[in-house]
């Protein structure tokens, strides 16, 4: 695949903590105007202009994106960001408790992603594509960088990892969450780009199938408009951050459902007897793939089921199987994307968060997965296949505004 260096736009050290923010699909409006209510440096401004604007001022309203521009104008002027000298590559690594995983900052090929060397596993919504392709195209630069993941190559771990020696750590800060984030400067990138030229022949999007598709289309559009195009501009490439796969953190996405159809918990219950493996008193959080625990009046339930050895790659998916098993033809829940019978919650918040939602807001049943496996992606996504919405929760996630590429 191709990457390539870029002249980044990125906050002074000095208040880097306070400029970089959470992605944009992590928080809601409300959320965003809490997080930078006391900041004015928050790259939320930016992300989340809204806040800037009268309540009720809708999502995709003009005066959004003429106010994002606005936000993104001062915050140069005033010298909150400033631009690198130099095209470079960064590396980024992220520490959450215990785990910790680094990337490489980067460009890549908007051809590669229309071409499938960088290989999708999901849909995207028109509305949120469209916005995200509103926003880029009026601030002129790709802000939230899109989480890519390739199969590990010891060729370019020990790359990146001699470019690290041999630099000096540009940021270290730790964020609302209590996530490190450390960046380190790539001074000679051209190795790089050539070990990955030639020892990757795809990438999969991990996070960030909305982000990639809108950049894509501001490039294309760019080079629709240019007569003079060379394929040498910089809307060629979109920002990037590239992980080997072994390195990546999958959290479960969980489901709890309002309510139970129709049907009684007993009824429910039986219903799930007759299609599963029924433990009483099983533990929150499953063990292994082929379980999910269930939680229903007050008690944890563990439902089970043995491989099936002719499915393919989406029907394997633990989120599958309830969807296909449990959620359409007991729940009458057709189309988990559009329904409001349903909620997803992110693993980050732990079994305690479904027990909450049944026990105190009114929730019916809740749904604890085993986390879907970077391996499970890739196959889907080799395959062709979508998986179904809601399948991965990666953690810890990407700063936006923390380096930021100009398209011009």
């Amino acid at each position: 695949m191709r990457i390539n260096p870029f002249a980044a736009l990125r906050p002074r050290v000095d208040i880097v903590g306070q400029v970089a923010s959470p992605p944009y699909d992590t928080v809601d409006s409300a959320e965003s105007a809490v997080l930078a209510k006391d900041n004015p440096m928050s790259f939320l401004h930016i992300n989340h202009s809204e806040i800037d604007l009268p309540a009720g001022t809708h999502l995709y309203a003009e005066e959004v994106y003429a106010k994002a521009a606005e936000n993104f104008r001062a915050f140069q002027e005033k010298g909150w960001l400033v631009d690198e000298d130099r095209p470079l590559m960064y590396l980024y690594a992220q520490t959450m408790g215990n785990h910790t995983q680094t990337g490489l900052v980067c460009c890549s090929h908007i051809d590669d992603y229309i071409n499938n060397v960088i290989k999708k596993h999901e849909f995207t919504r028109k509305d949120k594509e469209d916005d995200r392709t509103k926003h880029t195209a009026t601030l002129n630069a790709n802000i939230g960088p899109v989480f890519l993941a390739y199969r590990d190559v010891p060729e370019i771990s020990t790359a990146l990892d001699a470019a690290q020696q041999a630099s000096t750590v540009l940021y270290d800060f730790v964020d609302e969450l209590n996530v490190r984030h450390q960046v380190w400067p790539v001074n000679d990138p051209a190795p790089i780009v050539k070990l990955f030229a030639e020892k990757v022949p795809v990438s999969y999007i991990a996070d960030g199938h909305h982000r990639s598709a809108s950049a894509v289309r501001v490039g294309a559009e760019r080079r629709a408009a240019n007569p003079n195009h060379t394929g040498r501009e910089e809307y060629n490439w979109f920002l990037t951050v590239i992980f080997p796969a072994s390195t990546l953190q999958i959290l479960p996405y969980n489901r709890v459902v309002n309510d139970l159809n129709g049907r009684s918990e007993e009824e429910f219950l039986n219903e799930i007897r007759s299609l599963f493996t029924v433990t009483e008193d099983a533990p929150p959080s499953p063990s292994a793939p082929r379980q999910i625990s269930m939680y229903l009046g007050k008690k944890w339930y563990g439902l089970s089921w043995p491989e099936d050895p002719a499915a393919n790659p989406v029907e394997k998916l633990d989120v599958s199987k309830l969807q296909n098993t449990v959620l359409q033809p007991l729940l009458g829940i057709d189309d988990p994307r559009t329904s409001q019978r349903i909620q997803f919650i992110g693993g980050i918040r732990g079994p305690q968060e479904l027990v909450r939602l049944v026990d105190e807001k009114g929730a019916a049943v809740a749904f604890s997965m085993y986390p879907t496996t970077v391996d499970q992606l890739m196959a889907i996504a080799d395959a062709g296949q979508v998986m179904p919405p809601k399948s991965t929760w990666f953690e810890p996630k990407l700063r936006t505004g923390l380096l930021s590429h100009r398209l011009d």
